[in-house]
């Protein structure tokens, strides 16, 4: 099994979550963030002053998926999620040791 973690702008969240529905993905979690990478933020103009705006909002998408399908995954999101501009966000794939489904104790495959 991955573990596939996205940083994407929010406002590209439902076309990925549409993306992710398409190629057989059954569950996200989804958490508000703030963050920035080589952008390193922007400055921003409020009543004549200016500032740096450093974090900027974005949000972290949790999918867990067998190993077959997170290639997949990465592209859908990847593809849904450009914008071709800065700050479009990162992908990670990272191996999930186990997983268990609470409810029926179901294990690995089968509890996602």
């Amino acid at each position: 099994m991955k573990k596939v973690e996205a940083i994407i702008k929010p406002f590209k969240l439902d076309e990925v979550k549409e993306a992710l529905h398409e190629i057989g993905v059954s569950g996200i979690t989804v958490t508000e963030a703030k963050g920035f990478g080589r952008q390193k933020g922007h400055t921003e103009l409020y009543r004549g002053a200016e500032y740096v705006v450093d974090f900027l909002p974005k949000v972290k998408l949790e999918v867990v998926v067998e190993d077959a399908l997170a290639e997949r995954c990465v592209e859908a999101i990847a593809a849904a999620a450009q914008t071709g501009r800065i700050g479009d966000g990162k992908i990670f794939v990272i191996p999930v040791e186990s997983a268990l489904r609470i409810r029926t104790g179901e294990r690995d495959d089968a509890a996602i």
